[in-house]
C-alpha cells in the first residue's frame, strides 16, 4: 500500500473513517438486534428451560440476562462492527483507482456490497446463526473453524475472480469479463458447499418458526451493518477525497 492514496490522504486517515463509520453502522445493527433479535433469543432460551425442566440445573449465570442483551450486545456489536470497518476502509484503500474509475462513494459501495457478500451471505447458506438451544456446545469449536475456513475461502475466491475478471476485459470487455468472473466465482462458491462438511444440530421438535426468524433477523442485522457503514464511509472518503472548489469571490459591478 501506498503511502498516500488518491488527493494525497493517507490509508492512516481513511483507516480512522472507517472505523468511525464502523462505530456508527454499530450502533445501527445493535438497534436491529435487540428490536428483532433479542425477542427470538428469548423464545429460544425459554424452550430450552421447559426442556430442562426437572432436571440438575447448573449454576445461575454471573451475568443477567437484561444486562446481556443490552450493554453485553451493545459492547460487543460495537466492537466487532469498529474492527470491521477498519478492516473494510483498508481495502478500500487498495481498490481505489484498480477496480474501474469509480469515485470514492461508488468504490466504498462496492467494497461494502463485496464484504456483505463474501463475509455474510456466502458463509450464511451453508452455516447459518442458530439460535441457543440449539446447536451442540461440544462442536462449538468444529462449528467456528470451518465458518472461518468458509469466509477464507469465499474472500479467496472473490480475489480470484475479481483478477479474472480484469484479466479477461481487455479481450471480452468490461461487462462480459465480469459475467464470466462472477459465474466462476459462484461456480466455485458452489463446489465448496458441496465439499465441506454439513452441520445439522436442530434438536427435534424445535420450532422450524423460530429458527428461520432468528436467521432472518442475523441477516437483517447484518444489512443495517453493511448498508450504515457503506453510505457514513463513502460520504467520509469523498470529503477527504474530492477536494471542493474555492468560492468565487464576489465581483462588484463597475459604475
Amino acid at each position: 500500500m501506498t503511502s498516500t492514496s488518491a488527493g494525497g490522504v493517507s490509508p492512516r486517515t481513511l483507516l480512522v473513517r472507517g472505523m468511525l463509520a464502523g462505530l456508527l453502522a454499530g450502533a445501527a445493527a445493535f438497534l436491529v438486534a435487540y428490536l428483532l433479535g433479542e425477542s427470538k433469543v428469548d423464545a429460544a432460551i425459554a424452550i430450552e428451560e421447559a426442556a430442562a425442566a426437572g432436571h440438575d440445573h447448573g449454576e445461575e449465570a454471573p451475568v443477567s440476562r437484561a444486562l446481556q442483551a443490552t450493554a453485553g450486545l451493545g459492547t460487543g456489536v460495537l466492537l466487532y462492527a469498529v474492527a470491521l470497518g477498519g478492516i473494510a476502509a483498508l481495502v478500500f484503500c487498495f481498490a481505489l483507482g484498480r477496480i474501474g474509475r469509480f469515485g470514492p462513494r461508488a468504490t466504498a459501495a462496492l467494497v461494502t456490497g463485496g464484504l456483505y457478500v463474501t463475509v455474510t451471505l456466502v458463509p450464511f447458506f451453508t452455516y447459518p446463526a442458530n439460535p441457543p438451544a440449539v446447536d451442540d456446545p461440544e462442536t462449538a469449536a468444529r462449528r467456528t473453524a470451518l465458518y472461518l475456513l468458509m469466509i477464507a475461502l469465499s474472500l479467496l475466491l472473490a480475489a480470484g475472480a475479481l483478477i479474472l475478471g480484469r484479466r479477461l476485459a481487455p479481450r471480452l470487455g468490461n461487462w462480459n469479463a465480469s459475467v464470466v468472473a462472477g459465474a466462476a466465482f459462484a461456480l466455485l462458491i458452489g463446489i465448496s458447499y458441496a465439499v465441506l462438511p454439513g452441520i445439522d444440530e436442530v434438536p427435534a421438535g424445535f420450532p422450524a418458526a423460530l429458527i428461520w426468524d432468528f436467521r432472518l433477523a442475523s441477516l437483517a442485522i447484518q444489512a443495517a451493518l453493511w448498508t450504515t457503514f457503506g453510505l457514513a464511509f463513502g460520504f467520509l472518503a469523498e470529503r477527504d477525497l474530492v477536494p471542493t472548489s474555492a468560492p468565487k469571490e464576489a465581483v462588484l459591478p463597475t459604475s
